[in-house]
């Protein structure tokens, strides 16, 4: 997810629409919808709406999704803390 974080907006959105079009083409695999989750979740976190496809909740299990996405928040919250300086 931070990958995604870093993107600027218009490549995310190239991204987004890249992926799109390989899942109408039938292309990519359950874990790409993943991965497109977390995109549109970096994209509505920047408010911008991002529209699913039609089979994402059937190919996604949601919760799932929901605790990845707050597993990785947890992960960059502990990489974005310094330790201590002991004053060495």
């Amino acid at each position: 997810m931070d990958f995604y974080k870093k993107l600027p907006t218009d490549f995310l959105i190239a991204f987004y629409y890249e992926m799109m079009k390989n899942i109408d083409k039938g292309l990519l695999t359950k874990n790409m919808y993943y991965e497109l989750g977390l995109i549109i979740s970096v994209a509505s976190q920047r408010g911008i709406t991002l529209a699913q496809p039609c089979d994402f909740e059937q190919v996604v299990d949601q919760k799932e999704l929901d605790d990845f996405i707050q597993f990785t928040y947890k992960c960059n919250e502990i990489k974005d803390v310094s330790p201590p300086s002991y004053g060495l």
